[in-house]
């Protein structure tokens, strides 16, 4: 009966179509504007399509994107922000953006960085005693249990400066920064294991792992610059890495690029890709190759295989990792070969990406400088493994597995295939194709190519709903476009990169929406149902919200300085004044502040609030001063009165008609 009624609505849509427009092919731009027939508020539905002149295809993608009150966007997408060092976050299928979750740059609209609290947790990013608020945030993903996920967690890497973000799924705010103590830069990161036992950040560009100066020559660079994979140590239910407990693969100097965790069939192993393998480390101011060159001189480069199970067991027991380097383990290449840890395969030529399929059999590979996608067969790999049927090994003595013995199939899929995700369907996975600006849907187990879509331009990254699981959905595919150029109304030099979702339930792909992402540069997405995750959004009052994760204790998130009203006291601790106030139904208790110039101030204020209402941006004038307090929130602002005079302080009542209001002053007494 349902598909009776949807049959009969979008014939009546189609008569409207035919009577409405002619023809009309849905180009961008191509809408007239001007008015005619109807007043706009009085607009038929054949009036709005002839007007906007669309067509079937325009009105079904809008129904299908649409979502009125009485329904709800099934998943929300997780992105990396680029250098915004933050990660836009939207739903699907309306497209709407939510919110900007932080990581490494402050965000006056969020409150971070701004406080003392959330200040103290940026600190812990910082390398080698340099302040860094920024980041390039690329490859977010989801925690997961049984290789689906949990709802709990999300993790991304920094690849400009080696560090990982923790995220809660609770509250959707930073609960832990890690810096690798190792690497100089990072890019496959952040990976789960199936069950979130380890999270994988891969080096990209060698370095030397002492931190220290070497002269940058052949010599050197194969001698004392190195890769490296690392498995930090994940504590899925208190959602921390745990260094102590992480080790690291010690790599041949390649430059190492995504990585993936096998899962069922696979589980216990991992696959991360190199390019460069020629070891090329520049000099076109002496007259050598530019990069492009010498890093392509090759046929093929090489994946690197892992056993991290088995890693993790020797490591416990004290076999491997004992080289410690700034408090991480260190597995070396020597420690790898002789416990069979580590092995090579060759891979399509300057690879950007590696996805093990939903069942753990098939390991996907795309190359950006070879128009096919390889597809390896994990049960191949391990028999070459069993058999030790190498076809030698690297420079540095790593074991190679020959291509006959691990390949499954090859398919072209187009020219420059960048990255996969997985169908629900068997067997079905779509690429990315940078070049030809496609979309490519194939099949890896028969290697027939079953069709493409356009996308608009130069698509980078595309996610599917939770297709990199188990237990992919299908349903929808978003490309992630490099290029916008002409899809949106031009404002000024810089253009957005262009999101388009695509509607993948049937046997076609059709585009179905683009939307705008003006903030940083989105590399990776996550994809997850609503249904597998349940937010809060009240605090218990006097919570430290970087403190806090949705699974710990009171007596963990739970601030010192959390007051409640009629406790509200100034005191004087050297020269630091440090005033306990609250905030009560948009009242701020102290008002007025007074203090010396010259000392330093903390003013610790509590959100009394326990309505979804009951969200205040405190501001102190000419100070730099402000934080965004959410209900339940005891945080602090921090300063040194430097300035004498009066300096009005303002709150910010976000959800009032009342807006920004004088609430009292900042005295400061000249000295």
């Amino acid at each position: 009966m349902r598909n009776i009624k949807l049959n009969m609505l979008l014939a009546f849509f189609g008569m409207a179509l035919i009577f409405a427009s002619c023809g009309g092919e849905g180009k961008k731009g191509a809408a007239k504007s001007g008015e005619f027939g109807a007043p706009r508020g009085s607009e038929s539905f054949s009036d709005v399509v002839k007007r906007r002149d669309l067509n079937a295809d325009d009105v079904l993608a809008a129904a299908k994107t649409y979502t009125p009150d009485k329904l709800s966007d099934e998943y929300i997408a997780l992105n990396s922000g680029g250098q915004a060092g933050n990660m836009p976050t939207y739903m699907v299928p309306s497209m709407r953006l939510i919110r900007y979750t932080v990581t490494s740059a402050r965000q006056p609209y969020n409150g971070y960085g701004y406080s003392k609290e959330t200040m103290k947790r940026m600190r812990t990013g910082f390398i080698d005693g340099a302040e860094i608020l920024w980041g390039d945030t690329h490859h977010p993903g989801y925690s997961e249990t049984d290789g689906v996920y949990n709802g709990k967690w999300a993790a991304i890497n920094d690849k400009a400066n080696p560090r990982i973000y923790i995220t809660s799924l609770k509250d959707w705010e930073l609960k832990q920064i890690v810096m690798n103590p190792i690497f100089r830069n990072d890019h496959g990161g952040a990976f789960f294991t199936p069950n979130s036992e380890y999270i994988m950040e891969a080096c990209q560009y060698p370095a030397p792992y002492d931190r220290k100066y070497h002269p940058l020559n052949e010599k050197n660079f194969q001698e004392i610059w190195r890769g490296g994979l690392t498995y930090w140590k994940f504590d899925n239910d208190k959602g921390k890495i745990d260094m102590s407990k992480s080790f690291t693969f010690e790599f041949p100097p390649y430059t190492q690029d995504l990585s993936d965790a096998g899962k069922a069939a696979s589980y216990g192993w991992g696959f991360t890709n190199s390019f460069c393998s020629e070891m090329y480390y520049g000099g076109i101011e002496s007259g050598r190759p530019p990069f492009e060159a010498g890093c392509s001189s090759r046929d093929v480069d090489y994946l690197h295989v892992t056993n991290w199970k088995k890693a993790e067991e020797l490591f416990k027991a004290g076999k491997i990792g004992r080289k410690v380097i700034r408090g991480m383990h260190v597995i070396t290449m020597d420690e790898a070969k002789k416990y069979g840890l580590l092995y090579l395969i060759p891979e399509p030529k300057s690879p950007h990406g590696v996805d093990v399929n939903p069942s753990g059999e098939y390991i996907v590979v795309a190359g950006k400088l070879d128009s096919h996608t390889w597809v390896y067969s994990f049960e191949k790999i391990m028999n070459a493994i069993k058999n030790k049927k190498f076809t030698g090994t690297d420079k540095f003595g790593i074991p190679i597995i020959g291509l006959d013995d691990a390949l499954h199939t090859s398919v072209e899929v187009g020219l420059g295939p960048l990255h996969n995700q997985y169908d629900k369907k068997e067997g079905i996975i779509y690429t990315s194709i940078y070049v030809d600006s496609r979309i490519t849907k194939w099949n890896y187990i028969t290697g027939k190519v079953l069709g493409f879509v356009p996308s608009h331009y130069n698509v980078g990254h595309l996610v599917a709903a939770h297709g990199d699981t188990k237990k992919p959905h299908g349903k929808y595919l978003i490309s992630l476009d490099k290029l916008s150029i002409d899809r949106f109304n031009p404002v000024g030099p810089l253009h957005p990169q262009n999101h388009q979702l695509i509607d993948i339930s049937g046997d076609k792909m059709k585009i179905i929406y683009d939307m705008p992402l003006p903030l940083g540069e989105p590399h990776y997405t996550s994809l997850i149902s609503f249904d597998f995750f349940k937010d809060i959004e009240i605090y218990p009052v006097g919570t430290d919200i970087t403190k806090y994760t949705g699974t710990n204790d009171a007596s963990e998130y739970k601030s010192p300085y959390a007051t409640m009203s009629g406790d509200e006291k100034t005191e004087v601790k050297g020269n630091t004044v440090h005033i306990y106030g609250t905030i009560n139904n948009g009242k701020v208790t102290p008002g007025d502040i007074e203090v010396e110039q010259g000392q330093n101030v903390e003013i610790h204020l509590t959100d009394l609030g326990q309505t979804k209402l009951d969200h205040y941006v405190y501001e102190i004038t000419a100070y730099d001063k402000m934080y965004r307090w959410r209900p339940g929130e005891t945080a602090t602002i921090e300063f040194n009165a430097d300035k004498a005079g009066a300096f009005p302080i303002l709150l910010d009542k976000i959800h009032s008609p009342e807006g920004r209001q004088l609430v009292g002053y900042l005295k400061v007494k000249f000295n």
